[in-house]
């Protein structure tokens, strides 16, 4: 697919066939909630799980500023003004690497970021592991 640099661009997955979707790891407790959500909304499929005033995509100053006050909400003020999760993204990262930390294959990890696995030379990827070997 050619991109257009557009914002919120459509796009299938990377690395997957069009169409094709994935499942993504989530805590119970918040799974729970946004299936409540969706059932209360009555979502169907292609529907936007949060959506603008207007019925459309949240603008990004939306999500920051939930964001922000969120964090303000739950942090100490020391880690509130540090970089720790400073933008929403940054989680993303931060757990990708305790799962990497913790042991969990980086096969398993890249396929729940939604990302292609590339084992670093001159280890080999093992697929029947999803570790990689010398």
């Amino acid at each position: 697919m050619d991109h257009t640099g557009e914002i919120h661009e459509q796009c299938d997955l990377e690395g997957r066939a069009e169409g094709e979707t994935r499942t993504v790891p989530g805590h119970p407790a918040l799974t729970r909630i946004l299936r409540q959500h969706i059932e209360d909304e009555q979502l169907q499929s292609g529907d936007l799980l949060f959506q603008g005033e207007s019925g459309g995509i949240l603008a990004g100053s939306v999500i920051r500023r939930a964001w922000r006050s969120a964090r303000k909400a739950v942090l100490p003020p020391h880690v509130y003004e540090s970089p720790t999760g400073r933008r929403v993204y940054d989680n993303r990262n931060t757990r990708l690497t305790k799962w990497l930390n913790d042991g969990i294959p980086p096969a398993q990890v890249a396929e729940w970021a939604g990302t292609v696995w590339l084992c670093s030379s001159p280890r080999t990827p093992d697929v029947s592991t999803g570790s990689c070997r010398t």
